[in-house]
């Protein structure tokens, strides 16, 4: 059975790359702009979720993961940071994050970070 991955990425050439890389590695990826698929995690039920710190709309993606990580239903969600910030190592252990991707990124190191969260 192929691994869920959520990728929410502010920038729409990244989305598309990094969809393309991880359906190409065997996930099944569902990939947005906003924040959407998170309203509907309990029907995707995703292994890992990918989200942008700097997302557009109301909430930044740290905030996205503090949500997950505080919600006994999507505790167990893996959750990836991923930004161009310095602070980005600080900010993924701050949201309890399980991982971070630091952009730019080599697009082989992403599919390691994802593969060892899945």
């Amino acid at each position: 059975m192929k691994k869920k991955v959520v990728l929410v990425q502010d920038n729409k050439d990244i989305l598309n790359i990094m969809d393309q890389v991880l359906e190409e590695e065997g996930f099944e990826v569902t990939a947005s702009l906003t924040t959407e698929p998170i309203e509907k995690i309990d029907e995707i039920e995703p292994d890992v979720v990918i989200i942008d710190d700097h997302i557009k709309g109301t909430k930044k993606g740290s905030e996205v993961i503090e949500e997950l990580k505080s919600t006994p239903e999507t505790e167990d969600v893996s959750a990836v940071l991923t930004s161009t910030s310095n602070d980005l190592p600080q900010q993924a252990e701050d949201c309890k994050a399980d991982d971070y991707i630091q952009k730019p990124f080599d697009l082989d190191h992403m599919v390691d970070v994802v593969k060892r969260n899945a």
